[in-house]
């Protein structure tokens, strides 16, 4: 990946952790990381959203949309743009995100995780990760992607036909 995809993906998945990273270490009211959430679980071609706090203390973010495109248009959208704008006014963000990535990627997964700096509440660092579904694989009384996102081979098998 180029430093400029590199740079794009950043810019498109900060959104995704900004309210959030700013709630923990207070700087904006608690409603920033919901309404962030709460807007991207809304968001055309966006399948669904967690979020997770992992054992080494870093927080996560996980994100299933359609496509490229879908998260293009989640860049685009004013929830991002209010966003990007307030945490980086002097960074230019009309740019065209992940022109590397191919228009028909199929479903991709962002991981978006934020370590933060145990004495200030800072962030120390954001890793921001894409990831598409594999075939096959199993779900035994649920999965943890959305139903939405259509695994080609994944075997689903209720709970009830394990040993109960």
């Amino acid at each position: 990946m180029t430093l400029m995809s590199r740079a794009g993906l950043v810019s498109i998945v900060l959104t995704l952790v900004c309210g959030w990273a700013a709630q923990v270490s207070g700087q904006t009211p608690t409603s920033g990381f919901s309404s962030v959430i709460n807007a991207l679980r809304q968001a055309p071609g966006c399948l669904g959203v967690e979020t997770g706090q992992t054992s080494s203390g870093r927080r996560v973010i996980f994100a299933w949309f359609e496509g490229k495109r879908a998260l293009v248009e989640w860049y685009h959208g004013d929830v991002h743009q209010r966003a990007m704008r307030r945490l980086y006014p002097d960074v230019p963000i009309d740019r065209e995100p992940l022109p590397d990535l191919s228009e028909n990627s199929g479903p991709i997964l962002a991981i978006v995780s934020v370590k933060l700096d145990p004495t200030s509440s800072a962030i120390a660092s954001i890793g921001i990760e894409l990831y598409g579904p594999l075939p096959g694989g199993v779900a035994v009384g649920g999965r943890f992607a959305p139903s939405a996102l259509k695994v080609p081979g994944l075997r689903e098998i209720p709970l009830s036909g394990v040993g109960h």
